[in-house]
């Protein structure tokens, strides 16, 4: 069985002392959850503080963005080299980055393979924008960001990914994807599309997490769809009911 992984983004939000204070208030509640990966991803500034708050934790720290670039001149950017140090994943693709940073699937792709050459974890994030969902492109939409942000990956660095399915219409809008249907474009169309890749084996091996206003509520209805294995949480991750929701997540697929 695929091990549970929820993860809190927690975008640009919360100082260095903010954050030091929210993690020392749920470290000890995160930590007594056994059955899951539980991850906390706070802004750049303040990586290193959480990092140290959570050292003696089996809790897991991630990055929410690096560029490809070992170092060099790249005024504002974060390398894989410098998060190595303090983090053991790293969020990559996220639609916000897409939509207002201009990304794409082949920076993504390239950051993919430079995060996996310094031994970090990459959560990619695929989703549709609401019109896209709209107009039925789902499965085109979605099936084309997983083969382009995987490109060129072998069988063994594909599987070691987490894939975060993201619709862009439900993050922060209140307005979340059914369990049913989340769990039928991740099994059908992003399992479906690393089988074609890599094979039955490895699509059943990847982990892939549902993202898109996901609560306390409603996150064991997700968790309870057999191919949705955790998830990767916005808003929700910055309130101290986090713990409740991954305990609750986590008790799902037990």
């Amino acid at each position: 069985m695929r091990k549970p992984i929820i993860a809190g983004n927690w975008k640009m939000n919360k100082t260095v002392g903010e954050a030091v204070e929210f993690v020392r208030a749920i470290r000890r509640g995160l930590n007594d959850i056994e059955g899951g990966e539980r991850i906390l991803c706070p802004p750049f500034t303040a990586l290193a503080a959480v990092h140290e708050v959570l050292a003696a934790t089996d809790i897991g720290v991630g990055a929410q963005n690096m560029h490809w670039q070992e170092k060099g001149a790249f005024t504002g950017e974060v390398s894989p080299l410098m998060l190595k140090e303090l983090c053991q994943y790293v969020i990559l693709g996220h639609s916000e980055r897409r939509a207002y940073f201009g990304e794409t699937d082949e920076g993504v792709n390239r950051k993919i393979k430079a995060a996996l050459a310094h031994g970090l974890i990459a959560i990619v994030c695929v989703g549709e924008t609401e019109a896209q969902y709209d107009a039925g492109q789902t499965a085109a939409v979605v099936g084309g960001q997983v083969r382009g942000c995987l490109a060129g990956l072998t069988a063994e660095q594909a599987r070691g990914l987490v894939i975060a399915y993201e619709p862009v219409w439900a993050i922060g809008t209140g307005k979340a994807a059914t369990a049913a249907g989340a769990g039928a474009v991740i099994g059908l169309t992003i399992r479906g599309t690393v089988a074609d890749l890599y094979g039955e084996a490895i699509a059943q091996a990847v982990r892939i997490q549902y993202g898109g206003s996901v609560t306390p509520d409603n996150i064991a209805e997700y968790m309870s769809h057999p191919d949705i294995d955790g998830a990767l949480v916005g808003g929700a991750s910055l309130k101290p009911d986090f713990v409740d929701l991954v305990r609750n997540g986590v008790r799902a697929r037990s």
